[in-house]
């Protein structure tokens, strides 16, 4: 049984609904994560292609991610979609990676420039601006620039990776083909804008789907996870459910969620996650029934304008 897929808006590429992020496999400098060996490394993303899963997300800034890759999947580049961020700059400060970003022509060409090289390919799917706001991104003319990338064939499509406020104006400009946006059940906050900008034409890759996992098993953190029992969604699980297995299928039932990219370095989860997406989304009346009771204790989305 293979993975559902949809169309990753005007792209026109056909993804896996569910992607794999790797930010998990950034090395031994972890940001809050844990650490990834060369061969957990090598392991996991063999594991993801093998999997059927065809789309991947990393950032230049995520640590030895990209590095990873190249190492261990250029060999199957024709096998999965690629996407990358742009703006980054990374500082090793001791025992921490600083990563602030700046959005200049120059430190772009850098950016996708390194990533190529660290990847072993000579174009990417989709260059994401890495959450600039509109006025730095006016400023600096990083869509003049990205175009410019795209006429040289190191990118086919112009992304952004970008929240509220700023999300709406994008969507407005009309020239991004790909956004990458928060959300879950537990963070519902761009759930409208999301399908404004599918609506639109753009492709939608959604981060945080899973919150980064139950705390304990996962990630997550304490307090958003919190919202799970107020909100009584216990109650609306399978009995043969996780938690994190119910957030997946919430929100692989936005109907715009082309690609949610859940990272990973731990072959079971990897599984489960496939699993979770093979039985599908919710039904339909756990999902209206999901959404008002988020609606009742207070996770709304915002009004898009």
């Amino acid at each position: 049984m293979s993975l559902p897929k949809r169309t990753l808006g005007r792209t026109g590429l056909e993804v896996t609904q569910l992607g794999y992020g790797a930010m998990e496999v950034r090395g031994d400098r972890i940001w809050g994560g844990r650490p990834c060996s060369d061969s957990q490394a090598a392991d996991i993303l063999n594991a993801v292609l093998d999997a059927g899963i065809t789309f991947v997300d990393t950032a230049n800034d995520y640590g030895k991610s990209e590095l990873y890759l190249g190492r261990h999947l250029a060999h199957r580049r024709n096998e999965f979609y690629l996407a990358t961020k742009c703006g980054c700059h990374v500082v090793y400060a001791g025992d921490h990676d600083e990563t602030p970003h700046f959005y200049t022509r120059d430190n772009i060409l850098r950016n996708i420039a390194d990533s190529l090289l660290k990847m072993e390919t000579d174009y990417v799917d989709v260059l994401q601006l890495h959450n600039p706001g509109v006025e730095v991104c006016e400023k600096n003319q990083c869509v003049e620039t990205l175009q410019e990338l795209k006429a040289q064939g190191a990118i086919r499509f112009l992304g952004c990776s970008s929240t509220h406020p700023d999300l709406t104006t994008y969507i407005d400009w009309g020239v991004f083909d790909v956004f990458q946006v928060p959300y879950s059940a537990l963070q519902r906050t761009h759930e409208n804008q999301i399908t404004r900008a599918a609506e639109a034409g753009a492709g939608i890759i959604i981060r945080g789907g899973v919150a980064r996992g139950e705390p304990g098993d996962g990630l997550g953190a304490e307090d958003r996870w919190r919202l799970f029992t107020k909100a009584g969604l216990d109650e609306l699980r399978a009995p043969d459910e996780t938690r994190t297995a119910f957030l997946l299928r919430f929100t692989l039932s936005h109907p715009h969620c082309h690609t949610t990219i859940v990272g990973t370095a731990n072959r079971e989860h990897l599984q489960q996650n496939v699993a979770t997406a093979l039985r599908g989304p919710l039904a339909p009346d756990i999902y209206a029934e999901t959404k008002a009771r988020l609606d009742a204790a207070g996770e709304r989305p915002v009004e898009d304008a």
